[in-house]
């Protein structure tokens, strides 16, 4: 009877979850009336023949015009219909193809009252953010249920704690943006662990790996930094940086190998105290030496997850130099360069951070009784 209780409450739990998901994007499908700008609803579309483009270093691209008709679905403009002129490329780099039923922001031209024209901004994207947004959630919560759930208040307290941390940024014109952001990683990692593990000896202990670790990482970096003269670090290519770009680096890196020791630290640290409520006669030293061992399995693919996720992040505008007639060099100097530094560093704080939580986690956990 338990288990079909059980069975009956998921079932109900996920026909909750579609209906919400159901309404939440078909609320943002129909949400053209909170928009300032006006939004047009693609009726149909005429498509042309596509001409192909060479550019001076012999890039070969091809670009399609599209005639777009629809009606405007909101503001004064509302309910007429309008022709708009779009032309997307096969790449895509700049622009974008559009169908029957996309939305789309316009920029409508005003002949005094004549046939009314206008000019394709941008895409609207809500509905498939919400829809992303809410498959996100539902998951989280359907799958680990509390668990989830506070994993998610965790990311959403980040994410206002972030923006707040960006208004005082700016606020103070960038001075300091090494303070504001290294007390930001503090009470990342604080409210993170607090909401996700609860307020115990493992939350203790995991947070000063956490914070140990990305600690001695940056001290790391910065010792290299002092003795190298800081040369082959190219600044300047960091993109739209409207302010001093060595502090604002050194707040990118220290909040990337936080969550980078962070993740470790958990796993480590969870492992050594399950291990330690199985086998309680565990000595000091033999739980030392478990947590050294379960971080040489976890080092190796948490580091390389660092690196796809740097590879991902370049790769597009590296390919972009080198089909421009840049060399290689030139390309990972103004492309690469940064981030391969910002992967070392969080890789040191990962090294660090084993024999850090093992050796914390050894003398420190309750040597008579580990609760979770």
């Amino acid at each position: 009877m338990q288990v079909l209780k059980t069975k009956r409450g998921l079932l109900w739990a996920w026909l909750i979850a579609m209906v919400v998901g159901g309404i939440l994007v078909w609320g943002t499908a129909h949400d053209a009336a909170l928009y300032r700008d006006p939004i047009m609803q693609v009726t149909s579309v005429e498509t042309g023949k596509a001409t192909k483009e060479t550019d001076d270093f012999h890039n070969i691209d091809s670009q399609t015009k599209q005639v777009l008709s629809g009606k405007i679905l909101n503001g004064k403009y509302r309910g007429q219909r309008l022709t708009v002129n779009n032309v997307y490329s096969y790449s895509r780099a700049m622009d974008q193809k559009y169908h029957v039923g996309s939305q789309l922001f316009v920029v409508v031209h005003d002949r005094n009252g004549q046939h009314l024209t206008a000019t394709a901004k941008d895409s609207k994207r809500d509905t498939t953010l919400v829809f992303m947004v809410w498959l996100v959630v539902a998951l989280l919560l359907l799958i680990m249920q509390f668990s989830g759930f506070m994993a998610f208040l965790s990311v959403a307290a980040n994410g206002v704690l972030f923006f707040l941390a960006i208004v005082l940024n700016g606020s103070t014109q960038g001075a300091q943006v090494l303070w504001i952001f290294g007390s930001l990683a503090v009470v990342f990692a604080a409210l993170t662990l607090w909401l996700v593990i609860g307020a115990n000896r493992q939350m203790v202990i995991t947070l000063a790996t956490t914070l140990g670790g990305t600690a001695f990482s940056i001290i790391v970096a910065l010792l290299v930094f002092h003795m190298t003269h800081e040369r082959g670090m190219y600044y300047e290519s960091m993109q739209y940086v409207t302010q001093l770009p060595r502090p604002l680096f050194l707040a990118e890196t220290l909040l990337g190998s936080l969550g980078a020791v962070m993740d470790e630290s958990t796993d480590i640290i969870s492992s050594l105290f399950a291990l330690k409520r199985e086998r309680p006669e565990l000595s000091a030293n033999q739980v030392f030496k478990s947590g050294r061992q379960i971080g040489s399995t976890i080092m190796g693919p948490l580091i390389n997850v660092l690196f796809f996720i740097f590879v991902a992040d370049t790769f597009p505008m590296a390919m972009l130099y080198l089909k421009n007639g840049n060399s290689w060099g030139y390309t990972f100097s103004m492309n690469m360069s940064m981030g391969v530094v910002q992967s070392l560093i969080s890789g040191i704080g990962i090294v660090l951070a084993v024999p850090l939580a093992s050796f914390l986690a050894s003398r420190f956990m309750d040597k008579k009784k580990v609760t979770a």
